[in-house]
């Protein structure tokens, strides 16, 4: 299971069911030019995509295929996309920080280099605005070598429109020098959009592995599973609670496993993760939601309701935390925030009491 095959039109496809009598093959690209009776040639490899320095400023799809009109490829090595995690000999704590450029989630949900953090808000409340501008700070920070941060962008399920879109706002602010966009949009087949996280994964782990430091987006991984339960329900596999397949959570563990900092013995190299989940109706405790908080060691909690009231980015600071970058945070920075939660959650309380109006005593009504 998991190798590529080939059909007599050339589209590939990548066995994940095998049976007595079937064999239960997802394709990649086109079935329109498959028909009964043909041909299908096994390729004895695993699924693979270039990686490497020469796919910095690229736009490739979910095979590693350019679609930028760029022409081939410079230079690069082929990575398998799905490779076990790092273990944890291998691996050293979060101990860098991996600044975002917005003060509110560098104060408050610090983010260290190897963290995954995870960015979860309802439809239109600025989460891949969160993430695009992470990638568009970084151009001021990158300009020492050894610090450099190498951004990917995986678009899952996404329009074409808003793809061009932001490869134009990072081309104009010079950020695709240091970036890679994997797209999987939503006009493409569902076995794409299952793959891309693990593509553009193993193009960040060419970073990590040498030494280097890469952050991966994953915008988003709602979408993802949703390809991946039409993938699993058309192989006819068993469905468990909202139609997802028992394996869902594994589908995100075993890619988000894979962000982690190298110890020193091994390039001190690192990914940061920054997977994003959209809730229906701020619903966090969805499946999906609930899983993927759990992988995470953080979230970053977006609200309707703050985003209409013009506070952006619209993180409800009491439902977002930040589980290891608090190691990670500078010292200046630690100084300055120390505090800063707690009087926000003392505020929140008085301001909660506030609307009981008048009928306060003078040193409540004084807070």
């Amino acid at each position: 299971a998991g190798e590529m095959v080939e059909f007599a039109s050339g589209v590939k496809g990548i066995a994940l069911n095998l049976e007595n009598e079937n064999v239960g093959i997802v394709v990649f690209g086109s079935d329109t030019a498959i028909k009964e009776g043909d041909l299908v040639k096994r390729t004895g490899s695993i699924v693979d995509v270039p990686a490497g320095k020469a796919m910095l400023g690229r736009v490739v799809d979910a095979l590693g295929a350019p679609i930028d009109g760029k022409g081939a490829l410079g230079d690069h090595e082929r990575r398998r996309v799905e490779v076990k995690a790092p273990g944890i000999i291998e691996r050293k704590s979060v101990h860098e920080p991996m600044q975002t450029g917005l003060k509110a989630v560098d104060s408050l949900v610090p983010i260290g280099r190897g963290q995954r953090e995870l960015i979860i808000g309802d439809r239109q409340t600025g989460k891949t605005a969160i993430a695009i501008d992470t990638i568009l700070n970084q151009k001021e920070m990158n300009g020492k070598e050894n610090e450099t941060l190498y951004c990917v962008y995986v678009a899952i399920g996404q329009k074409r429109s808003t793809v061009a879109q932001l490869v134009q706002i990072l081309s104009e602010a010079n950020a695709l020098d240091y970036s890679v966009l994997v797209a999987a949009t939503a006009s493409d087949p569902a076995p794409l959009q299952f793959l891309a996280p693990y593509s553009g994964c193993a193009m960040g782990e060419y970073f990590r592995d040498n030494g280097m430091h890469a952050l991966i987006i994953y915008d988003d991984l709602s979408k993802q599973a949703v390809a991946y339960r039409q993938m699993s329900l058309l192989l006819r596999r068993p469905p468990g609670r909202e139609a997802f397949p028992g394996d869902v959570f594994y589908l995100h563990s075993r890619l988000l496993e894979r962000a982690a900092k190298r110890s020193d013995q091994t390039g001190a190299g690192s990914l940061t993760a920054l997977p994003v989940i959209e809730t229906q109706a701020g619903d966090v405790s969805a499946y999906i939601p609930t899983n993927v908080i759990s992988i995470t060691d953080g979230q970053i909690c977006l609200e309707t309701e703050l985003f209409y009231r013009g506070i952006r980015p619209a993180i409800n600071v009491g439902l977002s935390v930040s589980r290891v970058g608090s190691a990670a945070q500078l010292k200046t920075m630690k100084q300055v925030c120390g505090s800063l939660k707690l009087e926000l959650a003392q505020y929140r309380e008085v301001a909660a009491f506030a609307q009981f109006g008048s009928d306060l005593d003078a040193a409540t009504q004084a807070l």
